[in-house]
Order: structure tokens, then sequence, then C-alpha cells
């Protein structure tokens, strides 16, 4: 095939647009060539988003170093004699619009970089067309055994949603699939004024959440408080559904096996019914606000700071935002992290949405694809090896523990690094050892440190990791086998691309019309039938076969 017809068929691809499984590799030996120097250096292209904490490509902790010059790029080119250049960088995330129009500029021109940052379903166009390499034997060779591990981590999973054919065609851009799990965070004070308990079930969270929104928590004599934060875009790290469908084990926007074993889309099983019926009844009652159906996140996190919110299901993270807006403008506001709550006696699946969305494809024809292999393990090497250096290429203290990893061009980490840093910093607050702690475990209790110094700018550090944190809940649900992984992790199947967006629209609306009260539940089972017809069927059906082709491979 020509260069012109294989670049006819991406274009084709992408305008369409609007695995088998690779084994986890075996741990060799570590070998040399994992993190071996070239000599004479090398040069490798990339392109990127530049996070917006970078500010006009600088952190202003760091001023002299920027995006294009700095301590990520200078370890690189020391240590491994590869020099890193952009073809061009956009701010904001990969996510955002502005780098999905430059990379769909640069995916229709031919012209790739030699690393170039991409979706699945962009990588499976490249794959498709032929135009990018496949790491698969790269990837054996020069990986080292912490890369090996990490990518291993959460299984095949990684590995699996970049594999096509049996081939390995990019590096993942891995992301913790175990920081997507949902809690429970409540309004402690507020429990504590209406003589109320900590709710251990659903039924107690259901009348905790009614005490909220009419016995007038914040003490003001108005009826102007809710129990439950909502945002109209229903599934967010914050406050979102999840976490409440969950203790109803239903599993909206996710992935799952049913009894025979076989993958099915959680928003379509009759568990969602009782959930959404609940909600109904909360909002009818006045427990959430009535105009959440048109709130984003924005909005209802001021509703959140001005004291008005009681509940809240989010991830880790809440008490960094929007919780502490909330501790910012009243330091009696204390939000405590509970485990989901069930409904019944069952203990609650809670759910981790697969998390890798972005992946690094290497040129079809570039000279050096190891070099790629060899950045990885040069990033999780000098910030979680055996000789990391954490404190000056993760998080240095002298520059206020900001975030000079983001300077380098790829950025994997560990996904249970932020739940081993709190078993590090708990046995050790248990043995009475703190001044041992290091790298990152030593960065984060600096930050509690400072909390109960009586410093409440970080607060949230402490409802993270301190001795009632977060953290805690998650060890819990790990020792207890509550973490209930995403089955489906490939790239979107033609269906998906075709249809997806038209379902998630349908999907969300039925959602937000049955909470409202603008439809009943019976809305459900229309919603149900009409998916399936309007290719939700097709979808199950190819997402299976992706999923029985794993086994095959095995």
């Amino acid at each position: 095939m020509t260069k012109k017809s294989t670049w006819r068929k991406l274009v084709s691809a992408m305008l369409a647009l609007a695995l088998l499984s690779v084994p986890v590799l075996s741990a060799l030996g570590e070998n040399a060539d994992s993190l071996s120097k070239y000599d004479p250096a090398i040069d490798i292209v990339f392109v990127r988003a530049v996070d917006n904490d970078l500010t006009s490509n600088v952190l202003p902790q760091t001023p002299n170093e920027t995006i294009e010059s700095n301590r990520w790029f200078d370890l690189y080119q020391d240590e491994l004699g590869i020099n890193i250049s952009y073809a061009w960088t956009v701010q904001g995330g990969y996510t955002d619009d502005a780098y999905k129009q430059k990379i769909n500029v640069t995916l229709a021109s031919g012209d790739l970089p030699d690393v170039i940052t991409v979706t699945s379903a962009q990588l499976k166009q490249l794959a498709d067309a032929d135009v990018i390499e496949d790491l698969t034997g790269y990837f054996d060779q020069y990986a080292s055994d912490l890369t090996r591990q990490v990518y291993s981590d959460e299984g095949s999973s990684v590995l699996d949603s970049a594999t096509f054919e049996g081939k390995l065609m990019a590096i993942p851009n891995l992301e913790a699939s175990i920081e997507s799990a949902q809690f429970l965070w409540i309004r402690k004070d507020w429990l504590d004024k209406l003589g109320l308990d900590v709710p251990t079930t659903m039924q107690e969270l259901l009348a905790v959440s009614t005490a909220f929104a009419t016995q007038d928590p914040d003490g003001n004599g108005i009826a102007d408080t809710y129990g439950l934060a909502i945002t109209k875009d229903l599934y967010a790290g914050c406050m979102g559904v999840e976490g409440f469908f969950a203790g109803f084990h239903a599993y909206p926007n996710f992935w799952t096996t049913d009894a025979d074993g076989k993958l099915v889309y959680g928003s379509v099983q009759p568990e969602m019914k009782d959930a959404l019926t609940a909600l109904a009844a909360m909002y009818q009652n006045g427990e959430i606000d009535q105009e959440f159906g048109v709130k984003d996140g924005g909005k209802v996190a001021e509703t959140i700071a001005a004291g008005k919110i009681g509940i809240d299901f989010g991830e880790q993270w809440n008490p960094l935002y929007p919780l502490n807006q909330n501790y910012n403008n009243d330091p009696t506001a204390d939000w405590i992290s509970l485990p989901i709550p069930s409904v019944d006696d069952t203990a609650v699946s809670v759910p981790l949405k697969f998390r890798t969305n972005m992946y690094f494809a290497v040129r079809k024809g570039f000279e050096h694809p190891e070099a790629l292999v060899k950045l990885v393990n040069m990033h999780l090497e000098k910030n979680w090896g055996e000789t990391n250096n954490f404190s000056w290429y993760y998080m240095p203290a002298e520059n206020g523990n900001t975030s000079v990893w983001k300077f380098s061009p790829v950025t994997p980490y560990p996904p249970y690094k932020n739940l081993n840093a709190f078993l590090e910093i708990e046995a050790a607050r248990n043995a009475d050892a703190m001044d041992t702690l290091v790298g990152e475990a030593k960065v984060i209790q600096s930050n509690v440190d400072a909390y109960l110094a009586g410093d409440g700018s970080v607060w949230g550090w402490d409802k993270i990791y301190g001795v009632e944190g977060v953290y805690n809940v998650l060890k819990a649900y790990r020792d207890n086998g509550q973490l209930l992984v995403e089955k489906f992790t490939g790239a979107p199947t033609e269906t998906m691309v075709e249809r997806r967006a038209t379902l998630e629209q349908m999907e969300k609306e039925m959602i937000v019309k049955v909470i409202m009260g603008a439809a009943s539940i019976d809305e459900f089972d229309k919603f149900v039938s009409d998916w399936y017809q309007l290719g939700g069927q097709a979808i199950t059906d190819e997402v299976n076969a992706w999923y029985a082709s794993l086994s095959a491979a095995e």
C-alpha cells in the first residue's frame, strides 16, 4: 500500500469516527538495555498538551525551567543520551478540545512526530493504517523490572488496552483505576448537631439526608439546606451518583459481568430501578437541589462552599476540591469519609473505572522505538525505583512541593502509589517512627503535619492521609475484596464509535427526568428497550467478542 493510500484510509477512518491479549510479560532479570545510554545521542520528537498548572510553559515555583528546558530533559539527555523536543504544544489537557483539534490535524496530514499521544480510538486507527510501530518486542527487550511490575499491577488490562491482533501498538500512559473508587463524604458536624449517628446502611443514610434537608442543620432558621449533592453530568469524581447507585448494587456507566460471565452494561440492569426510585423520592422531598438538572460541577461546588449540602459521593481527592471550599468558609465544617453503605446485607462492590485513556505510539520507521520504553523506565526509576530522587524529580520540597514531574513528556506511575504511601505513613505512625519516611510518603506527611500545626490551607491532606483519612476506607475495601474492576478496557468498538454519544445522552436524559419526576420509573424500562434497539445490543455483542478473544489468546 502506498503512503498516500495508507493515509487516505486513515483519514476515512477519522471521518467515520467524527484485542487480543498480550500475556503479562514474565519478570526477566534486569537487563543492561533498560537504561543504557545512546552514544552518540539521538533525537526524539513528541507533541503534547501542557497542563494548565504550567502557565506559559513554566511552573511558577521553578521560573528557570520551561516545558522545553528543565530537569527532566537534562536527565534524559545526560543519562540516556536522548534529546527531546516538541513538534508542537497546546495549553490544557489531552482530553481538551485544543489538543483534540491539533492532533486531528496532525493525523490527517500524515506528518507524524516520532512519538504521538493519542486516545484508544485514535490508536486503533493508526494501527489499522499500519503507520505506527509494533512495540511488543521492544517492550519485551527493554522494559525494566520496575516497568514490568507497574504495567502489570492492574493485571493485564493496561497492556491489553493497547494491544491489537496480539501486537502491543503503544505504551499506555498508565492512570490508576483504583483512584476511581468512590466514598461517602458527609458532614459530621451536622450529624452531631442533629443528634444523628454515623450512617452504616443505605436506609440510615436516606434518613440522614431527610434530616439534613428538613431540620435546619446550619441553624439559620431557613429551609435552605440539602442532603445529597448531584450535578447535571451525573457521573463524576465528585458530586456524582455512581457511589449512590453502588449502594443499591447498580453500576451505571460501567461494564461488568453477569452470572454467566458475559459482559453487560450496568446502566441497563434492573438494579438501577431501586436507586432511581430512591433518588426521585429524595428530589420530591427537597433533599436534592431542585435545579440540579442544569447545574454543572462548578455550580454545585458553590452550593457546597456556601455550607448548604451535607452529603457527597466522590473520590479520595474530594477534600482538595470541592469540600475544602466549605472548610475555608467555615472551619467548623467537618467532612468525614465513610464506606458506601449497602441497601441490604450484601457488601457493596465498589466500581473501579478503567482510567488509562492516552497512549504513546511511535511512528513507523523511527530508528529507535525502544527509546520510548527507556524514557518510561527512567521516569519510573527516578520517582519510585531503587535509585529514586523523588524530592527532586517529582515534588521538590525546596520548590514548595510543586509538581515538576509534569515537565516529563511521559508520566506513568505505579497505580497503587497513593495507597502505598498511606500504608507507609500508617506504619510509621504506629511505630512512632515518622522520621523514617522518605519519598512521596514524606512529602505527604509534611502537608498533614502542617495542617496539625494550624495551617488550614492543607486541611484536605489530613482528610485523605491522616489518622482518620479516606485511605483507611480504601484499605478496607481492598482487604474485604470489595473492589470491582471494569471488564471492558479495549478501544471503542465499531458501533460505539457510531452510537455511543447518542446512547449516553439518552441515558442521562432518562435519569434526570426520572429523578425530577418528569417521567415515572417506567421510563427506565423504555430506555432499556430503546438502548438495545438503537445500538446497545450490537455494542454488547462486540464487547463480548473482544472479551472472548482475551481468553482465546491465553
